[in-house]
């Protein structure tokens, strides 16, 4: 019965809501596109106001030329956006983008980054997120995990199973390990390699996206079991660049010979 229940919900959720990302990938999209920019807003001015914003003048249109270079080669959709750029003042090694045009820098990422193919490869793969739709499809999966939990305990009473409890904590386990960390591992797969072909039409050198994450890999930290985790191991995702390596070279190549290659200032 359970079975069935899941089975009849994602059909359901499919015939409504399927979509395809850039590469391909099928998806599950619940929201629109005005919601989620909404959210993005609302996120974006929270963390304004929460997080000290640097106000120093040539860091800032250090990041604003690499995340510029990298919209002008967006589709159309995205291109057309007035994207709000801002560089926030942590150590924090990160970056992020959200739907309605907003992307955030931190200055820690500067320490890792250590010139503007490698901040290009972070900041092309948190925009390449924005253009698979990762954040809708994140949330349609989380509420679809929800719809078909409640659906398999109401079975469950209905037909009086026991150890209702343990089973439905089984499948909220499983759930997690098998839907929503697979879906956020192919999100940042995804990214990855969208970024580096990004990165490359704007004229970044993209064998520097494999400089970027060896040095985030040695960081240190980790150990987390890929099945446990949400990003994939810093030597598979350097495999996966590597993989495609040659196509983005290619446009690299093409770009570089028409001689208009960024030149941003760290």
């Amino acid at each position: 019965m359970l079975k069935k229940l899941l089975l009849l919900t994602t059909c359901s959720l499919l015939i409504v809501a399927c979509a395809q990302s850039p590469t391909g990938r099928r998806q599950v999209m619940l929201f629109n596109t005005a919601e989620l920019d909404k959210m993005g807003a609302q996120t974006f001015e929270t963390m304004k106001a929460e997080t000290p914003i640097s106000k120093d003048r040539r860091t800032n249109e250090y990041v604003q030329c690499v995340a510029g270079a990298l919209l002008k080669v967006t589709p159309q959709e995205f291109m057309g956006n007035t994207w709000e750029i801002v560089v926030f003042d942590s150590d924090q090694v990160n970056a992020f983008a959200l739907p309605g045009g907003k992307i955030g820098v931190y200055t820690g990422l500067l320490k890792v980054a250590e010139n503007q193919n490698q901040l290009a490869a972070v900041v092309g793969h948190e925009i390449a997120h924005v253009m698979a739709g990762h954040s809708n499809e994140r949330l349609s999966t989380n509420q679809f995990i929800q719809t078909a939990m409640t659906l398999g305990d109401a079975a469950m009473k209905a037909y009086n199973v026991q150890y209702q409890q343990q089973l439905m904590t089984a499948f909220g386990l499983g759930a997690q390990v098998g839907v929503a960390l697979p879906f956020s591992r192919a999100h940042e797969s995804e990214a990855d390699i969208i970024g580096l072909d990004l990165m490359a039409k704007a004229g970044f050198e993209p064998r520097q996206a494999v400089n970027l994450w060896q040095n985030m890999a040695a960081l240190g930290g980790g150990g987390t079991p890929q099945i446990l985790s949400t990003h994939p191991l810093p030597e598979n995702r350097i495999t996966a660049l590597r993989d495609n390596m040659p196509q983005a070279m290619k446009t690299y190549n093409e770009r570089k010979a028409t001689g208009a290659l960024p030149n941003c200032k760290a």
